[in-house]
């Protein structure tokens, strides 16, 4: 058992400087977590002013997994097109060319992850041209290469032996709907601790969507809130605690190299 856990508040993160001329028509894009940390799978948070867009592109290298928090728009993948609005989770495949249009009158906020890949350069990032007129105004009748899913209609497990103690999760994508990676939403009910565990199998990445925590491995904690990302090595230990006694804490989950609960093989520790 190795490594410590890194807890970043997107607030606390740089914007990047990308470049318009690739395609990155975007207000603000912040990596959160990256390689610099250790982690395999970079991490973003993008803002999109009302009427921006990341234009056509593909990443060669890895599939990227994005969660739309906020506002609505269009997207492409391939030649077809869908709406997305706040509680869409998508994976797009590597190689395939995708885009997000922001239809907003305000902004829209979407965070990602590109799985196996430290970096954006990692990504085999490639521009493929600008989302035309004609582009936005196909019709909108579903995408056929990826996954597209709102998150009310995920996959659900109730197993309350979970180490976060929830009692239900939500899995928007993973092994059962074709993909080698999880996502995972989980909500800790108000004034509970999780248990200490960790996985041999998988890194993972949490992001907090809403609510008050803390997190603890080993002789580290820090208090989370809406906003901020963590990244778990392999076999680290760690814990999560709900410290609002009303409300909820929502988080997002990314398994790097698990599709699922099961072959994630969480283990409990008692390192507490």
């Amino acid at each position: 058992m190795t490594d410590r856990i890194t807890v970043t508040h997107i607030k606390d993160v740089s914007i990047e400087r990308m470049e318009k001329k690739d395609g990155w028509a975007i207000s603000e894009f912040r990596l959160p977590i990256t390689g610099a940390q250790g982690s395999s799978t970079a991490v973003f948070h993008s803002i999109f002013r009302s009427g921006s867009t990341h234009s056509k592109h593909l990443h060669s290298e890895c599939d990227e997994i994005a969660i739309y928090l906020k506002g609505n728009g269009v997207v492409g993948q391939g030649n077809s097109r869908a709406n997305v609005t706040s509680g869409h989770c998508r994976l797009m495949p590597r190689g395939s060319e995708h885009f997000f249009y922001n239809e907003t009158k305000d902004e829209a906020e979407v965070i990602g992850f590109y799985i196996g890949a430290s970096s954006v350069p990692n990504t085999g990032y490639k521009f493929c041209g600008d989302a035309s007129a004609e582009d936005l105004n196909s019709p909108r009748d579903g995408l056929k290469e990826g996954i597209l899913i709102r998150i009310e209609q995920s996959l659900v497990i109730v197993e309350p032996n979970n180490p976060w103690r929830s009692e239900q999760i939500r899995v928007p994508i993973g092994s059962h709907n074709g993909s080698k990676n999880a996502l995972i939403n989980v909500c800790i009910s108000a004034g509970i601790k999780g248990d200490s565990y960790y996985s041999n199998k998988c890194e993972q990445v949490y992001y907090v969507s809403n609510g008050n925590g803390l997190i603890g491995s080993r002789d580290f904690q820090k208090e989370v809130s809406k906003g901020t990302f963590v990244y778990v090595p392999r076999r680290t230990p760690h814990w999560i605690e709900n410290l609002d006694e009303e409300n909820e804490l929502e988080i997002y989950n990314v398994l790097t190299g698990a599709g699922s609960l099961e072959e994630a093989n969480f283990l409990i520790s008692n390192e507490h």
